[in-house]
C-alpha cells in the first residue's frame, strides 16, 4: 500500500484507527490528536492532514466514553490556536522567501494569491471563516503573517475560530456520532464531511476553469 492509499484509508476509517490508537497508547492519544490538529493548522506544509472529520470522530468516541470530552475539547482548541499563531509568525519571518522559490510543490504562489483574495474580501474575519475551509485554514494565518496583518486582531479572530471550529465539530460528533444510523455508516459520514468541506474549493476550481475557457 503506497503512502497516499494509506492516508486515504486513515481518513476514511478514522473511527477504527483512533480506537486502535486508544487501545494501544491510552492517554497518549490526547497528545497525538493535539499534534495532528496543531500541525494541520500550524504547518503550511501539512494541509493534507484530517481536520473536520478527525474532530467529528473524536467527538463520537468521547460520546462512547473512550475519551473525556471536557479534557479533549479545550486541548484541541488550544492546539488550533497555537497552530494558528505558529503559522502567523512563520509567515511573518520567512513567508515571502519561501514563496519566491521556483518550482516549489508546497509553496505555490497560486495558494498564496487565492488566500490573499479571500483576505481582501473578508478582512480579519478570514481567520474565523477559514477554520471551516480545508487548505485555506492552513494558509490563512501564514498569509496574515506575510502581509503583516494586525497581530491583535489576528489573535481575536484566531481564538474565536478555534473555539467555534473545534467546539462545533466535537459537539456534532458527541451528540450525533453514536446514533445507530450514523454509527453504522460512519465511513460514509466522514466522506460526506470531507466532501462538504471541499465544496467551496471545488466551486472555485470550476469557476476558475470557466473563466479560462
Amino acid at each position: 500500500m503506497d503512502l497516499f492509499a494509506a492516508f486515504v484509508d486513515i481518513v476514511l476509517h478514522l473511527d477504527t484507527h483512533l480506537l486502535s490508537l486508544i487501545q494501544q497508547y491510552g492517554d497518549l492519544v490526547y497528545a497525538i490528536l493535539f499534534l495532528i490538529i496543531f500541525s494541520e493548522t500550524g504547518l503550511v506544509v501539512a494541509p493534507f492532514l484530517p481536520g473536520d472529520s478527525l474532530l467529528f470522530v473524536a467527538g463520537a468516541l468521547c460520546g462512547m466514553g473512550s475519551m473525556a470530552l471536557h479534557i479533549l475539547t479545550p486541548l484541541l482548541m488550544l492546539a488550533a490556536f497555537s497552530g494558528d499563531n505558529t503559522n502567523y509568525w512563520i509567515g511573518r519571518l520567512v513567508g515571502l522567501k519561501l514563496f519566491k522559490r521556483p518550482g516549489s510543490r508546497v509553496f505555490k504562489r497560486e495558494h498564496l494569491d487565492k488566500t490573499h483574495v479571500f483576505y481582501e474580501k473578508h478582512g480579519g474575519k478570514t481567520i474565523l471563516f477559514a477554520r471551516f475551509l480545508p487548505i485555506i485554514r492552513t494558509f490563512a494565518p501564514f498569509v496574515a503573517g506575510v502581509a503583516l496583518r494586525s497581530y491583535r486582531l489576528f489573535l481575536l479572530f484566531s481564538a474565536l475560530g478555534s473555539v467555534f471550529w473545534v467546539g462545533s465539530f466535537m459537539a456534532l460528533g458527541y451528540f450525533f456520532g453514536n446514533i445507530p444510523v450514523i454509527k453504522n455508516n460512519l465511513t460514509l459520514m466522514v466522506v460526506g464531511i470531507v466532501f462538504i468541506s471541499f465544496l467551496p474549493a471545488i466551486r472555485e476550481f470550476i469557476r476558475h476553469g470557466r473563466q479560462r475557457g
